[in-house]
């Protein structure tokens, strides 16, 4: 819910380790499915996102508005046009993103100076103390959905990653 523009975000407590239902013994996937790195890549990036979506949504927010928020706060990226390549948005996709962060008073936009066709995006006071807000969500929702993994296990995780990140996605390197 917003007020005047101002956005009302609060975190809250999440809990989605919730016990996956009993599934008869002949729902098990096959033996080459779960051999495949790739196929379990896949599957729990699916659950990854759902849990996260499923978390996100308490705030009014959305994962794509947190990564906008990211970039704008490392304050090396202004132009809508290089936030959108920062993160491999559709340019279009992005402008109703900033258009409902503008919305929530998070961040706002002006006519750069020296190109009138290019808008300069920056955040407010309320968008850094939302993105604080969502950054504690992240790390919720991360270390729920990590909690099986010792902590080596998880800096090998994304060591592991990272490596496969920095190969096949140019903007991880």
């Amino acid at each position: 819910m917003s007020t005047l523009g101002r956005a009302t975000l609060s975190v809250v407590s999440i809990t989605t380790s919730q016990p996956t239902p009993s599934l008869p013994a002949t729902a098990r996937l096959p033996e080459e499915l779960i051999a495949s790195s790739t196929f379990l890549l896949k599957r729990l990036g699916f659950a990854a996102k759902d849990r996260g979506m499923t978390a996100y949504e308490s705030t009014g927010l959305h994962p794509y508005h947190y990564a906008i928020l990211l970039v704008l706060s490392e304050g090396s990226r202004e132009t809508q046009g290089s936030i959108a390549d920062a993160l491999g948005y559709d340019r279009g996709q992005l402008v109703g993103l900033l258009d409902e962060l503008e919305e929530r008073g998070l961040l706002e936009r002006r006519r750069d100076p020296n190109d009138r066709r290019r808008h300069i995006v920056k955040l407010t006071s309320e968008g850094k103390r939302a993105l604080g807000r969502l950054r504690t969500l992240s790390r919720q929702i991360e270390d729920d959905f990590l909690a099986p993994l010792t902590d080596a296990e998880r800096k090998q995780l994304h060591a592991l990653l990272f490596k496969l990140a920095e190969k096949h996605d140019p903007r991880c390197a």
